[in-house]
């Protein structure tokens, strides 16, 4: 391969080179793809310090202003978007599809942010309804809340990246970005086309490491809004370690999807194939658990086999590939134990179950039972269980007893199925003939019970980052005098 890229940390409007670096082994070439420089503690102190001095700088940048860079950094990606996809490919193992796919979305997010960031206002309130507000007239506005610290995770580190930084930016805060160690490169490398499109120094600065680094930033009195994604476990901890501060969480998942007996099987097994093992099923909305109604689970479990062993495995950088590594080794070992503790409680696994590398090879278990690891927990990997269903009351509290509760798929043509699962599913979003893993990033995203607190899409984002400010102006009305 070319030059390995070699990140810096952003503090203070400087990138910072000399000093202790953290290679990333590609998992897939397994040899290092990138470098980061490691912040330190005189890093963190200093980024926190500048943060604070930033934040009115910032804030009063013209929304104008603030959505014409965004604006133009969305152009700027589309025309990197080989080269970011290929970041994301060495990195991660990501297939170039996968990766193309995001930063198209990335464009898309600064996009939608720009706009937002015209949207940004208040309202007169109307007081004068109730006697003591007659004669006053009361404003509200959206202000800036404060530095904001944006934790991005490795599964899709371009696009969450764009959510929290546009979002943030968009509202009008300083921002300090800890990026996964498992993607430095491309993280940098999209801040570095933001501040190129005109974003100034003093709205971003990246600090790259480990849990150390973002347990010391959750914790620091000048951050007043903590934007998390990641796991369960990981979440817990930012959560605990930012105290009484606006934490935003989006978390695990553990996606399921339900096929009645009126959809289209083959259209069902097709999209479940596609979407169950994009990013070789590390995303927290792929599809985990399919639910087939009796009468059609041997027919949808054998179209789902034989789309699944269809899918190309392989190189990365292969445009023909669908699936490639996972994140690390380990990952995919994780899957390959979870598959056999099925088969060994009377699954059958009709397609994987095996791994190269950290390239698992997609996997098909069929009837495992409900309290397997691959029904009951998140397995983030390239697997799906197929389990039948007799009756959609029974299916839906079936999908409810999962802990998480992010989004869900359904495929029927029943208005009235549609309706009682959106009602009654515990989840924070529901997918109607299609996966549970799509998203469009201008709606809100975001889960109820442990999938997290909040919601992403820059409009629902700006929301969290901004506070509002009220305005009463007492003797002055625009409402009539009593």
């Amino acid at each position: 391969m070319k030059t390995i890229p070699e990140t810096g940390c952003l503090v203070a409007g400087e990138w910072l080179t000399d000093g202790p670096h953290a290679d990333r082994v590609g998992p897939y070439l397994r040899q290092t793809v990138s470098r980061a420089r490691t912040a330190q503690d005189d890093d963190i102190a200093a980024a926190l310090a500048y943060a604070r001095r930033a934040a009115k700088h910032v804030a009063r940048l013209a929304p104008a202003t603030r959505a014409d860079i965004l604006e133009g950094a969305a152009a700027a990606v589309t025309v990197h978007g080989e080269e970011l996809a290929r970041l994301l490919a060495l990195e991660l193992g990501k297939p170039l599809k996968d990766g193309r796919g995001e930063i198209v979305r990335v464009a898309d997010t600064l996009s939608v942010a720009a706009a937002e960031a015209r949207m940004i206002g208040g309202e007169v309130l109307p007081v004068a309804g109730w006697g003591r507000g007659v004669g006053n007239t009361a404003l509200t506005q959206r202000a800036p809340a404060g530095p904001v610290l944006a934790i991005t995770p490795f599964n899709a580190p371009a696009n969450l990246l764009a959510h929290k930084l546009a979002a943030s930016f968009a509202a009008g805060n300083t921002t300090i970005v800890k990026p996964p160690p498992q993607a430095p490169a491309v993280s940098t490398a999209l801040v570095e086309l933001l501040l190129e499109a005109g974003m100034p120094v003093e709205a971003v600065q990246v600090l790259h490491g480990g849990g150390d680094v973002g347990a010391r930033l959750c914790a620091a009195p000048e951050i007043a809004v903590v934007s998390f994604t990641g796991g369960l476990a990981a979440g817990r901890a930012v959560a605990h370690a930012a105290g009484p501060k606006r934490v935003l969480l989006e978390l695990g998942g553990n996606a399921a999807t339900i096929v009645c007996e009126d959809a289209d099987i083959a259209e069902a097994a097709r999209i479940c194939a596609r979407t169950g093992y994009s990013n070789s099923g590390q995303s927290c909305i792929s599809v985990q658990r399919v639910y087939v109604q009796r009468s059609r689970f041997d027919e949808f479990a054998d179209a789902l086999t034989g789309e699944v062993k269809a899918l190309a495995v392989g190189d990365p950088l292969d445009a023909a590939t669908d699936v490639g590594s996972m994140v690390d080794d380990d990952a995919a070992e994780r899957v390959v134990r979870w598959t056999a503790e099925a088969a060994r409680a009377g699954a059958t696994v009709t397609a994987g179950g095996t791994r190269t590398g950290a390239v698992m090879a997609p996997t098909v278990v069929v009837a495992p039972p409900r309290d397997a690891r691959v029904v009951r927990e998140e397995v983030f990997g390239a697997l799906v269980a197929v389990l039948p269903y007799d009756g959609f009351d029974e299916v839906l509290e079936e999908c409810n007893r999962s802990t998480y509760g992010l989004q869900a798929g359904l495929f029927t043509h029943d208005v009235r199925r549609i309706v009682a699962a959106w009602r009654e599913l515990e989840v924070g979003g529901l997918v109607v003939n299609g996966s549970s893993n799509f998203r469009l990033d201008h709606v809100p995203f975001g889960g109820v019970k442990d999938s997290g607190i909040g919601r992403e899409s820059p409009r629902w984002m700006i929301e969290d980052f901004t506070v509002t400010k009220t305005l009463l102006l007492r003797g002055l009305t625009i409402w009539g005098e009593q």
